[in-house]
Formats: C-alpha cells, structure tokens, sequence
C-alpha cells in the first residue's frame, strides 16, 4: 500500500516521536554527543514537516495535534534527564512541568465546559519554547564538550523561568477572559 504525499508530514512527526526515546537514552547514558545529534535531527525534521505542510497544503488534523506533541515530548524529555542527572536545576523542569500542565488542564476544562476551541500559540508562548529549547541546547552543547559563557550557563535558568512564569500567566488570563466570554455568551443564547 503506497502512503499519500500529503501523509509525509505526518510520517515525520511520528518518527519524531520514536526519537524521544534514543535521545533521553543517550541523555540518562551521558552520550551527550549522540544525544545533541538526534535533538538536531528532531529539530530539523520539525522544519521538514512544517515546511511541507504549509508548502503543498498538506495540513492534517493529526498533524495539528501530534506535531506540538512531539515537540513538547522531545522537550520535557531532555528537561526531565538532564534535571535527574544533576545537569539542569530540578526546580527549572518542575517549573516546566508545570506551565504545560497548567496550559493543557485549561484546555480540557474549556474544552469540556465550553466547547471545541483552536489553540494556537502565543508570541510569549513560542518565545517560551524558543528560551527552553535553547537552553536546552546550550546545555547539551556544554555538555558535549563546546565551551560556553559561563554567564549563559548561569543566567539561562532564571531566563527561563522567568518567561515561564510571564506565558504561564499570559495563558490563564487570556483562556480565563475566553472561559468567561463563552460562558456568560452561552447563558444568554439558552
């Protein structure tokens, strides 16, 4: 059975996600190395996909869903090793955890006691993910044997959380006002 083009995305984003697996394997085995190569790969393949979605109009449901997934997975998965090998302050992944908790729990209780919504992200949320994932690197990147600023190293954590803390706020007032809006607008139609 020959798969469609318009499924090529989607093929990436799974094997995107079989790469979570290698990539905290080799992060827990200190293969910081092979590890910061898959990351890449990830990474790459998260342009690949995107690129040809938007491109040839290749957008799928699924692929709305399980591309953020992937990337979020990847993430907390690199936040979660590096933390449980004393490379990142627990306190960052917990923080990190948390924000997307908080953002996915909103999202189900709007879903549910409201409605179907489209959730796209927030310039404060992808700069949220840009300062994680960078962080991420730099870590890794130290990790493999690139020397750093110092500074950066140190400084990094507090950038993160601090834009953690400000997109994590930002979501709750702004999924609040929607919550509120929906709900007093739905009362007022019954």
């Amino acid at each position: 059975m020959l798969v469609s083009r318009r499924q090529i995305p989607n093929i990436i984003t799974v094997i995107r996600f079989l790469l979570v697996v290698p990539v905290g394997f080799c992060l827990y085995s200190e293969r910081y190395v092979e590890a910061l190569a898959l990351f890449f790969i990830a990474g790459l393949s998260d342009g690949i996909d995107g690129f040809l979605a938007r491109r040839y109009n290749w957008r799928t449901r699924f692929g709305a869903v399980a591309d953020p997934l992937a990337d979020k997975l990847l993430l907390v998965t690199a936040f979660l090793l590096l933390a449980l090998t004393n490379q990142v302050p627990l306190w960052l992944m917990i923080m990190v955890f948390a924000r997307d908790l908080v953002i996915v729990t909103g999202g189900l209780v709007y879903h549910y006691l409201v409605g179907p919504y489209e959730m796209s992200p927030t310039w404060l949320g992808k700069l949220t993910t840009f300062l994680q994932i960078t962080y991420v690197l730099m870590v890794m990147l130290n990790l493999a044997g690139v020397t750093l600023p110092v500074t950066a190293l140190v400084w990094g954590p507090w950038l993160v959380a601090l834009a953690i803390v400000a997109s994590g706020v930002h979501y709750v007032g702004l999924w609040s006002y929607k919550f509120f809006s929906n709900r007093s607008g739905r009362r007022l139609d019954s």
